[in-house]
């Protein structure tokens, strides 16, 4: 998982986290960065940087909001289980706070109905785990 915070929703935010999200992960090969068809995402700069990574690119139609619902999920939990009401007092709270949010709760230890109750850290750990073992025996 990769992510950055920001007040502007521009390319240099996606390039940011998507950077996160490729050197975590080792700088795997074979990928595919799925997004809906916005500015951030469709920018010279933006392609250039999966061209880069030799990333493939993947994009929604126009109308296809159900394809964003995994990141709506996280984001509904995000304003409901952190955020308080009445907001955070200044930027660089808001930013350890969601940091913390997602590095300490969300992927560590909140459970997930999708992935059997586990948490995605987990989740991820055994999937890896299992294609080791279904990898090695054939």
């Amino acid at each position: 998982m990769g992510w950055a915070l920001s007040l502007n929703p521009d390319s240099d935010l996606t390039e940011k986290a998507l950077t996160m999200a490729y050197e975590l992960r080792g700088k795997p090969k074979g990928l595919m960065f799925h997004s809906d068809q916005g500015c951030q995402y469709t920018s010279l700069k933006f392609r250039r940087l999966l061209w880069r990574y030799q990333i493939k690119q993947s994009m929604s139609r126009r109308g296809n909001c159900w394809d964003n619902a995994p990141m709506e999920r996280f984001f509904r939990s995000l304003k409901h289980e952190w955020i308080p009401e009445t907001g955070y007092g200044s930027f660089s709270e808001a930013k350890h706070a969601i940091t913390d949010y997602i590095v300490g709760y969300y992927s560590q230890q909140r459970p997930h109905q999708y992935n059997g109750m586990l948490p995605p850290n987990l989740a991820e750990q055994k999937y890896w785990n299992d294609y080791k073992v279904v990898a090695s025996s054939t």
